[in-house]
């Protein structure tokens, strides 16, 4: 427990060790290694709860999260804790989302208007279409003998360079060599695309980030944005890329202390331009602390046993280390089955869910989870076969 010295305590009955130690550091920045299950959100709220306790004014506090809808209820338990009006007055939202604000406030800065557009993906594939054929008719271009990237790869390719701080031609080598004949096309068109962007006061999502890296290079600038907060906290933070982490360096020179949360077992949007060693190097790049959550409260001891064994697997340099313990009693053993073809995995679910049934299990007790909901295809189909009821969930 402790003694808060703001005008309201914030409880930490419910709180583990590690929960209350990340909950009540002070001083220098922080990271907090949260695996899966260990009660991450529980603690982000009861930190947040706990600097306006200690006297830091909400409006102060900047939380930077995965969704919008994260971070509004972040900022409700926050409230619902320690007492204040956290959600109506602390900075929330995902980055794109708070660049958004910031640059109604500070964009004329480098010359953008506070009533600047934001184009949605499908827009800004459009205009970059339109980018190249207009260069096609004043450069009098004929048709090339291969084909041509599209207009969403251009648009994946610009957001690629960008989020990751990496040259064009480095882009097409590593990520799109397919596009590599293309490389002069593209540069001309992302210079004729960045051109018409500002003649018309409209940005992309990627230039929303972009120019709040920019704005952070203004000193006089830099020192209002950064100026702004006493604490920035980032929820996610293994699902980050090289231009938000950049932001974070430019936030931490005004003084802010920053609070990293994530889990580097996690990290999956590499494809999105996200990359691990931004949670891997932040303890040095931001001389942080780190507090390791380990305490499951979601798994049973053998299923953990599983992961810990997988995670042990993972190359030293490529992981904090850490061993997830469960909080609840025993359960079965996980099986791993090794199966021929997709066509067999679907047969194998199927056994196992007519056995299960067998010994009494409802079908409306067992779910069967898949990444995406193309990947049941097969397994409805034999499903269907063999007259067993279903019913698929998917999207929201």
């Amino acid at each position: 427990m402790f003694a808060p010295s703001g005008p309201a305590a914030v409880p930490a009955v419910g709180l583990t060790a590690a929960q209350r130690r990340a909950v009540e550091h002070t001083g220098r920045n922080l990271l907090v290694v949260a695996g899966a299950g260990t009660g991450k959100t529980t603690m982000l709220a009861a930190r947040v709860a706990r600097l306006v306790a200690d006297g830091t004014p909400p409006e102060r506090i900047l939380l930077l999260t995965f969704s919008r809808r994260a971070a509004a209820e972040l900022l409700r338990r926050a409230g619902a804790t320690g007492g204040a009006d956290v959600a109506g007055r602390a900075w929330g939202g995902t980055f794109h989302a708070v660049a958004n604000r910031l640059l109604r406030l500070h964009g004329r800065a480098l010359g953008l208007e506070p009533s600047f557009t934001v184009l949605d993906q499908s827009d800004a594939a459009d205009l970059l279409a339109l980018c190249r054929a207009e260069l096609d008719g004043h450069e009098g271009r004929e048709a090339p003998d291969h084909r041509r990237s599209k207009k969403d790869t251009m648009a994946a390719v610009l957001s690629r360079c960008i989020n990751t701080s990496t040259p064009l031609r480095t882009v097409l080598e590593t990520s799109f060599p397919w596009c590599r004949h293309d490389a002069e096309e593209l540069k001309a068109t992302f210079a004729a695309y960045v051109a018409r962007k500002r003649g018309a006061q409209v940005v992309d999502y990627d230039d929303l980030l972009l120019c709040w890296a920019a704005l952070l290079r203004v000193p006089e600038v830099a020192a209002e944005i950064a100026g702004r907060f006493d604490h920035v906290l980032v929820d996610e933070y293994q699902d980050t890329n090289a231009l938000q982490a950049e932001i974070l360096v430019g936030m931490a020179a005004g003084g802010a202390t920053v609070t990293a949360v994530g889990d580097d077992a996690q990290s999956i949007y590499s494809f999105r331009a996200a990359t691990v060693r931004n949670i891997l190097d932040f303890p040095d790049r931001f001389d942080a602390d780190v507090v390791l959550l380990e305490d499951n409260h979601r798994s049973t001891p053998q299923i953990l046993a599983t992961a810990n064994a997988v995670l042990a697997g993972m190359p030293a340099d490529g992981r904090h280390d850490k061993v997830l313990r469960s909080q609840r009693g025993a359960g079965p053993r996980p099986a791993l089955v090794a199966c021929a073809d997709e066509g067999d995995q679907s047969a194998e679910v199927c056994r196992a869910i007519l056995a299960a049934f067998e010994r009494g299990t409802a079908l409306l007790d067992q779910a069967v989870l898949v990444r995406a909901g193309h990947h049941s295809a097969l397994l409805e189909l034999e499903l269907t076969a063999r007259r067993v009821p279903f019913v698929k969930y998917g999207g929201l």
